[in-house]
């Protein structure tokens, strides 16, 4: 993606290969873990960092053990 900060559901469709209807399922998801911790977010995007976080493992940050 051309360094979006939120992705919206047409564009969860495209990168995983799911119907649209699944990525507005897994956008809820991913919008409810983060309300829960106390983020606001946005009905219908997710944000990009958190998306590659959650789905493919990836952060900006490395975490040192």
């Amino acid at each position: 993606m051309e360094n979006k900060r939120f992705l919206t559901a047409q564009d969860v469709m495209e990168m995983l290969g799911v119907s649209l209807s699944y990525s507005y399922k897994l956008i809820r998801r991913l919008n409810a873990e983060l309300e829960a911790d106390g983020f606001v977010t946005i009905k219908g995007r997710v944000s990009t960092q958190y998306f590659m976080k959650r789905i493919y493992g990836l952060s900006k940050v490395k975490e040192v053990e």
